[in-house]
């Protein structure tokens, strides 16, 4: 799936997610708040017209007769024909009743429960008892919106309790106000939601063609196109962007060189050929020149010994210019060729091929373990390396040291170590070692071209390995572990 549609997709759950818990929330509130909000007008309503039966009335008896009973009366007479924001209101939806100190309905402006006994509802009984009275009731058991709440406050003559006013409501008549104001909150989320969408999209839109653009970068980059960096507006982006130039201009001074040594490395060799073919005629003529002539100048034994030594310049330089191709190759990954290699054959092999250069230079070589385990990597590159360490260990070595070779399975790894009783490095070396043409001179061979272990650490990264050389802890000699990964 595609980044871009992942975001939009993240952002639409999240968005929704969180859309959903606000209007659930919302919603939950808006009946019990306006329940909340219309019980706290009916205690006020109850309160009030409680006072003024007391202040009007010295007896319940006379509360039909008087100016509070027949404006209930005549309450409803003439619409009142008010618009609440689109809801017309034409009556009143009070209804009060009057009871005794005993709970009998001595009024009702309803009319309908006159001379009831009402003393077991909530609203009369704690009223009565000096307590909070109030309750809802459904008229119809079976219809939740049939319910009506009651508010009851105390009536009282001269400080002496005699009856309660009870005001109630239908919650009907709020349901329309609570429909409305669900109706807009829905609208508005779903508006809100809209907004929120069309936004997510064009941010997503926006990472997207900065994204596209970095990729046709790198892909321009890549098919070594003429391209220039992308301006993009997030700063995050922006590192990015630098990042992938700064790697290209590393690339491209990465790919100079290696043409540049790839160039070198092949012009040499055909005047180093022609070099070493004309040492070879000097010799043979000079081989010549001894059979037929019995006394030597001093010219002629100068002449041999320059000869000689144009030979081995000329075979260095040969070595060397070999070990640069086989580098560049192996850093541009040319030629790497990947397959099952059986290690204990490796290992066995290279130590056979180098027993006679061990004998001569009075050096022994120990195999300790040699553990039969397969890698998949290349079998040429990794001979190359062992026997660069090998060689490592042999030239610096002294006549009568040993050389131990130990191969065992550590977790994903293969690990070879090679360990000598040689000289060790110095410790201004130590950090050195792996520098390209960076060498120390050897007790039997004098320097080397320095290039050996760079190729053994690009052999080790190439098989997601690494190559780690110590000196010993008591400092007699070296430790070369080199770690192959198995699979």
């Amino acid at each position: 799936m595609r980044i871009g549609l992942q975001l939009l997709l993240g952002y639409v759950l999240v968005a929704m997610l969180a859309c959903y818990l606000v209007f659930t929330i919302f919603l939950q509130e808006v009946k019990p708040t306006v329940r909340r909000a219309t019980e706290g007008m009916l205690i006020d309503t109850a309160s009030l017209l409680a006072t003024i039966v007391a202040e009007e009335l010295t007896s319940l008896d006379q509360v039909k007769k008087s100016a509070f009973g027949e404006a209930f009366r005549n309450v409803n007479s003439s619409p009142i024909k008010a618009n609440i924001d689109g809801i017309i209101k034409d009556k009143m939806a009070y209804r009060v009743y009057i009871t005794d100190k005993n709970g009998l309905v001595i009024f009702d402006s309803d009319k309908q429960d006159e001379g009831k006994d009402f003393s077991r509802w909530n609203d009369v009984y704690l009223t009565l008892r000096g307590k909070y009275g109030a309750r809802t009731t459904r008229t119809d058991p079976s219809d939740p919106s049939s319910s009506v709440m009651y508010v009851a406050a105390p009536i009282k003559i001269d400080g002496e309790l005699v009856g309660v006013l009870t005001v109630s409501k239908p919650n009907q008549a709020m349901s329309v106000i609570i429909d409305k104001g669900e109706r807009r909150i829905l609208i508005g989320g779903g508006i809100l939601i809209s907004v929120a969408l069309l936004i997510g999209v064009f941010i997503i839109w926006w990472i997207n063609r900065s994204i596209k653009k970095l990729v046709r970068y790198a892909n321009q980059v890549s098919n070594r196109e003429n391209t220039i960096l992308p301006k993009l507006g997030s700063p995050e982006l922006k590192a990015l962007a630098n990042a992938l130039e700064e790697m290209r201009l590393k690339l491209d001074g990465k790919d100079y060189i290696e043409k540049y040594i790839h160039t070198l490395a092949h012009e040499l060799k055909s005047p180093l050929s022609s070099i070493r073919a004309a040492t070879e005629i000097l010799q043979d003529s000079n081989d010549k020149m001894l059979l037929q002539t019995e006394n030597l100048t001093n010219v002629k034994k100068t002449q041999s010994r320059f000869l000689n030594n144009i030979d081995q310049q000329t075979e260095r330089m040969s070595v060397l210019i070999e070990r640069m191709l086989q580098l560049a190759r192996l850093e541009s990954r040319v030629g790497v060729n990947f397959k099952s290699v059986n290690m204990r054959e490796l290992i066995e092999q290279l130590i056979d091929s180098k027993l006679v250069e061990a004998q001569l230079l009075g050096i022994e070589l120990v195999t300790i373990e040699n553990e039969a385990v397969k890698v998949k990597g290349d079998q040429f590159l990794l001979t190359q390396a062992l026997s660069n360490v090998l060689s490592n260990a042999l030239d610096f070595t002294p006549s009568g040291g040993q050389i131990e070779i130990n191969a065992t399975v550590k977790g994903e790894y293969y690990s070879v170590e090679i360990k000598d009783t040689g000289t060790g490095i110095p410790d201004y070396a130590i950090n050195r070692i792996y520098e390209r043409f960076y060498s120390l001179p050897r007790p039997n061979k004098g320097k080397s071209s320095g290039l050996g272990l760079s190729f053994v650490k690009e052999v080790a990264i190439v098989h997601n390995g690494s190559i780690l050389i110590e000196n010993r802890p008591d400092r007699q000699g070296t430790v070369a572990t080199l770690m192959i990964k198995i699979a």
